[in-house]
């Protein structure tokens, strides 16, 4: 009896809820498949967590038509073979045996200018195919070394720390579907969880409210890891880093082995979190986080890590509590650590906007751009600066009623400095008059 192809078994378990049903009534199709594509899954040999619509319906389908059979990937048929000429596939190989360093780019202008092959006929995918078929698809010589890539792990506790954003469950709150989505920081040598928390979003805020309580329960890191994600790379991110002292290190655009310990975290949190999570008991966004921040403290936190020498997180962690930088007297400031600058232009009526509210600033602004120092997580106002850093007074949220009774300071106008001369000057009214007459006279 033949093995059944794994990756076959897997997408019928995908389809489970249509190939469950006898019959599909109109639209039905399309909106089982909508929902199975919102889904997250581990797909075998990929990194991929979705699958698209168009994917599952095809599967559908395959799976209509041949069975089980229909949803195993079809071998090539012209595997082994080339399209291309036998003189062209003999000039082909001759080229990279002759000189292995040769790019396919160069194999295909050495052919053109050998007038074996027109201009831009002969096929990249095709040169390709034929040398991987030679076992001589690679570059290979003395001056091509591969990229070097070990596993390493920080020493101590407080020297690395990274950061990612993993896709969350979608969920019911306040009756609207809303997805999740979860920002991590782990401490790479003790694979501790400094904070986490799911959010609606995964901006720049977010990620630095989780920075936040991180500082707050776990001290400040040397170095902090993240992907190139706009988020990351916000100017208050960065800023804030800074005034820490905390080097901001990029991964490379598409190299997530530079962050692998956080994905075996994800992989961890869905497998223990998320698969035992009861929806029924989730009302709002702080019931989800404070089943996750117990899970992490009770649970993960307290489990022994094989790559720690079968040692806690918890443990290892706390084995370096005297080499952690603690905020110290930088936790009273740590609030204007993280304020926002945002400029702004006074209205004629004295205030700004900020999130949809109105602030009145001192009347004197009006007319003129000024910095709002706002904290982003309370959503207020702080202070206004000038553009170089300067106080100009404080903000407070506009009260139109408490205006309606305000005694108003009125305009006063200006002093008028009378010049008295010595020899009055000319006056068009009277030299204008006295023409006048003087004509009709």
């Amino acid at each position: 009896m033949n093995d059944i192809d794994p990756k076959a078994l897997f997408r019928l378990s995908v389809l489970g809820p249509l190939v469950s049903r006898e019959r599909l009534s109109r639209g039905e199709l399309q909106q089982i498949v909508r929902q199975l594509a919102q889904q997250e899954y581990a797909i075998p040999g990929s990194r991929r967590r979705h699958i698209s619509e168009k994917t599952l319906q095809a599967w559908y389908y395959a799976w209509r038509r041949n069975g089980l059979g229909g949803l195993s990937d079809a071998p090539r048929t012209d595997t082994g073979r080339s399209k291309l000429p036998e003189p062209v596939q003999v000039a082909v190989l001759a080229a990279k045996r002759e000189n292995p360093r040769r790019s396919i780019r160069q194999i295909r202008l050495l052919l053109e200018a050998a007038g074996l092959v027109p201009r831009d006929t002969l096929s990249r995918c095709a040169v390709h195919r034929l040398l991987k078929a030679h076992g001589i698809s690679r570059i290979a010589g003395p001056d091509v070394v591969p990229e070097e890539k070990r596993s390493f792990a920080a020493e101590h506790a407080g020297s690395i720390w990274y950061g990612d954003v993993m896709h969350g469950p979608t969920l019911s709150f306040g009756g609207r579907r809303m997805k999740t989505y979860l920002v991590s920081l782990m401490d790479d040598a003790s694979r501790l969880i400094v904070h986490s928390a799911f959010c609606l979003s995964e901006t720049a805020l977010d990620i630095e409210g989780v920075l936040k309580q991180a500082l707050l329960r776990r001290g400040v890191p040397k170095t902090i890891v993240v992907d190139n994600g706009a988020a990351y790379r916000a100017a208050t991110l960065q800023g804030i880093c800074a005034r820490l002292s905390m080097r901001l290190v990029y991964c490379r655009p598409y190299a997530p082995e530079g962050k692998g310990k956080l994905e075996r975290w994800h992989r961890t949190l869905r497998d223990q979190f998320l698969a035992e999570l009861d929806t029924t008991h989730i009302r709002e966004l702080a019931d989800l986080n404070a089943r996750l921040w117990a899970w992490v403290e009770q649970v993960y936190h307290r489990q022994p890590h094989s790559a720690l020498g079968n040692q806690t997180p918890l443990l290892r962690y706390q084995q370096d509590l005297p080499r952690i930088r603690l905020l110290g007297p930088l936790a009273a400031q740590l609030d204007e650590l993280f304020w926002h600058r945002v400029a702004r232009h006074v209205r004629r009526d004295g205030t700004v906007s900020y999130q949809n509210r109105r602030f009145e600033v001192p009347y004197e602004l009006t007319g003129q751009t000024v910095m709002l120092v706002v904290d982003p997580h309370a959503g207020t106002v702080v202070r206004i600066e000038s553009q170089t850093g300067e106080p100009l007074g404080a903000a407070t949220a506009l009260d139109v009623v408490a205006n309606s009774t305000r005694r108003r300071r009125r305009a006063q106008p200006e002093p008028v400095t009378v010049t008295h001369a010595t020899t009055p000057g000319p006056n068009l009214l009277e030299l204008v008059h006295q023409r006048h007459y003087h004509e009709e006279g």
